[in-house]
């Protein structure tokens, strides 16, 4: 699988960029404070998919709970490519790469968290927050978060998630919220979809060649070796680059700030 770090950056990336072009009215933030907040939940939800590997990283960021998260998940993925699957599928009772690697998941989180929000307001846009956050420090912080442990993580987590929530009106929260994680979880597949081992990503949808859950790839030439030298020197650097270059232009009068040291 592709990196946590690339992944998360991936989120991020992806997140502000639609900040930018998405209307308020289809889930886009309505202010500086939610665009950042916005781009967090999208960086964590494009770690989301990999909770169905029991062995993963990100199953690790919760400690315990996320463990059995990962466990559950992964049994209910195994479970449900087969209750989908024709015969052409074969069996699995490994269920990493299945449920969670698909664009219906990602658009029915994505409609599960607007409903729960709009339930139940602040408190399930703090538990989205604190799951979607955590996992993004996770992912972002790397080989830090792996040495602090899950502790530093939750407790990191829970600090952001308590000053993020603001950022979030009543009235668009359900909808911005959902969007970001739905456009997360598809980023992940994404990034997922370019490597050897491809994402069964319109599973169980479309059927192809009496397969539901075929694979989608790319043709050999352009498929990348996950965790392989051009992720970690071309992949991840750029999209570091990418993220930092679209927050910064994010601040309102940057702009028109560069304009006028550009005519100095």
């Amino acid at each position: 699988m592709v990196m946590g770090p690339t992944h998360a950056m991936s989120g991020a990336a992806v997140g502000l960029a639609a900040a930018a072009v998405l209307p308020t009215g289809w889930g886009g933030p309505s202010s500086l404070a939610e665009t950042f907040a916005w781009a967090g939940v999208c960086a964590g939800s494009a770690l989301l998919p990999d909770l169905d590997h029991p062995q993963s990283t990100v199953a690790r960021s919760f400690g315990v709970v996320s463990q059995m998260a990962s466990e559950c998940i992964n049994a209910v993925s195994a479970a449900f490519h087969g209750l989908t699957g024709t015969r052409r599928d074969g069996t699995r009772s490994d269920g990493h790469r299945t449920l969670t690697h698909t664009l219906l998941f990602a658009v029915v989180l994505g409609v599960v968290v607007s409903m729960l929000v709009a339930t139940f307001g602040k408190p399930a846009i703090v538990g989205t927050l604190f799951v979607t956050l955590g996992l993004a420090i996770r992912g972002l912080a790397g080989d830090w978060s792996k040495k602090q442990g899950w502790l530093a993580v939750t407790l990191a987590a829970a600090l952001l998630s308590v000053i993020a929530w603001q950022a979030f009106p009543a009235e668009t929260g359900s909808v911005s919220l959902g969007v970001a994680v739905a456009l997360g979880c598809i980023t992940h597949c994404i990034g997922d979809g370019i490597t050897r081992e491809g994402i069964p990503f319109l599973a169980p949808l479309v059927t192809v060649n009496g397969k539901r859950w075929w694979e989608f790839t790319l043709p050999s030439l352009l498929r990348i070796h996950a965790n392989g030298p051009f992720e970690k020197i071309v992949l991840l650097p750029a999209l570091t680059a990418a993220t930092v270059v679209l927050a910064v232009l994010t601040v309102p009068g940057f702009e028109a700030v560069a304009d006028a040291a550009a005519v100095r």
